[in-house]
C-alpha cells in the first residue's frame, strides 16, 4: 500500500505501508533530500534485515512529526524512524509501530487505511494508485533485468529454460 505523508512541509510520496515490518524506516536519500542536519540524528548501531534477507547497517534514527491527511482533516504523530542507506523505490516504510500508534486499520481490498482523528471522527487515507502502479512497474523492470543476468550464466538444458506461451509473448508489457 503506497500513500503520501507530510513531514516538515514536505509531501513524501512513495510511502510504503507494510504491516509485516517491525520498524519504521526513513531512507537515506529521502533524509538528504529533506535537508535535515545529520547532527539531529541519534546514534543507533544495530542492523535490520531487508526484504531480500540481507543485513543492513543503520545510520541512526530520528524522531519526526508525521502528518496523515484525508484532504479535509489530518492527524500528526511523532515517529522514530531508523535511517538506512539502501537502494529502494520508496522514500519511507511505515511498519507496525507507526500503524499501531496511529490506531490504523489497513484494508487491502479497499486500498485504504482508516484511523481515528484527535476529535474522534474516522479519517481515511487512500492508496495513491498511480504512484503504486509506477513503483510496481519499475520493480518488475528491475526484476526482469536480474533474471536476464541470472539466465546468462545458467545451464541452458531444457529444465532451466523458462516457458513462454505465444500469447504471453504477444502481450508482454501490457495489462490483460
Amino acid at each position: 500500500m503506497v500513500i503520501t505523508v507530510y513531514i516538515d512541509n514536505f509531501s513524501i510520496i512513495k510511502t510504503l505501508v507494510d504491516q509485516g515490518s517491525f520498524v519504521d524506516i526513513l531512507y537515506w536519500k529521502t533524509f538528504k533530500n529533506m535537508r535535515i542536519l545529520e547532527e539531529e540524528m541519534k546514534s543507533y548501531d544495530d542492523q535490520v534485515f531487508c526484504f531480500s534477507g540481507e543485513r543492513v547497517g543503520t545510520r541512526g534514527y530520528i524522531e519526526l512529526y508525521t502528518t496523515f491527511s484525508d484532504g479535509k482533516t489530518s492527524k500528526t504523530i511523532k515517529i522514530p524512524y531508523l535511517v538506512i542507506d539502501v537502494n529502494t523505490l520508496y522514500n519511507i516504510l511505515l511498519g507496525q509501530p507507526s500503524i499501531n500508534k496511529l490506531g490504523a486499520i489497513v484494508s487491502t481490498p479497499l486500498l485504504a487505511m482508516k484511523f481515528p482523528s484527535a476529535l474522534g471522527d474516522i479519517l481515511t487515507v487512500h492508496v495513491n494508485q498511480k504512484v503504486a502502479w509506477e513503483c510496481y512497474e519499475t520493480s518488475m523492470r528491475v526484476e526482469s533485468k536480474r533474471q536476464d543476468t541470472n539466465r546468462a550464466g545458467m545451464d541452458q538444458s531444457p529444465r532451466h529454460r523458462s516457458f513462454r506461451s505465444p500469447k504471453s509473448a504477444r502481450t508482454k508489457n501490457k495489462l490483460v
